[in-house]
């Protein structure tokens, strides 16, 4: 099975990943803003169920291809390190995008609020390609195959993920007003965002370097 200390420490990253806010958590504050608290906890659970059919496919392909290259294994370590360090660039670049996508959200039934939060979490190549970059860092050879090592993984990760993005709903579903009136706050989360994702890729890197 998974080292308790890879569990652990792929846990903290997850955590502190997860806090940081991203297109889910906009697309959550947006469902709260425009249709109220219960419509984004269901997009919760749309965006996550579509997250996790990520983490299937990914674990089932790229699994099979780490067990078979070390190799393989180190390029998608570090390919992943420089993506993070990419994605944090793009969300200093674009932290003022968030009040606009805010103000085109349109209100739309609870049900379907599922629905698109479905297809928000399976169909984001971004997450796709986060997944491909997160998970074989904290997987190991052993008698456990590493895609089912990326499979619980991900649970982690998508659990941790519904948490704190049913926080985020309440607190916008009960703070319409303090988010609509000041949304340069969520592009000031989206800096402080950028950077850590920054200094996440940038030790992930140097940790692959020692592997």
């Amino acid at each position: 099975m998974i080292p308790a200390a890879n569990l652990l420490a792929f846990s903290l990253t997850a955590l502190l990943i997860v806090l940081l806010p991203g297109p889910n958590v906009l697309f959550t504050i947006g469902r709260a803003l425009a249709l109220g608290r219960k419509a984004a906890l269901l997009t919760v659970v749309g965006t996550a169920t579509g997250m996790y059919l990520q983490v299937i496919l990914v674990s089932l392909g790229l699994g099979v291809l780490l067990e078979q290259s070390i190799v393989l294994m180190t390029i998608v370590k570090f390919a992943g390190a420089a993506f993070l360090v990419y994605l944090g660039i793009q969300a200093i670049r674009h932290r003022n995008d968030a009040a606009k996508e805010l103000g085109e959200v349109k209100p739309v039934g609870a049900w379907r609020s599922v629905l698109e939060g479905v297809v928000v979490g399976v169909t984001n190549p971004k997450t796709i390609v986060f997944f491909l970059a997160i998970l074989p860092q904290f997987v190991v050879h052993n008698d456990t195959p590493l895609g089912v090592q990326m499979l619980v993984l991900g649970a982690i990760f998508i659990a941790l993920g519904m948490i704190f993005d049913s926080l985020y709903a309440f607190a916008a579903g009960a703070a319409r007003q303090w988010f609509g009136k000041s949304p340069k706050r969520l592009s000031n989360l989206g800096t402080v965002g950028g950077v850590a994702m920054i200094g996440l890729g940038v030790g992930l890197a140097a940790t692959g370097a020692h592997d």
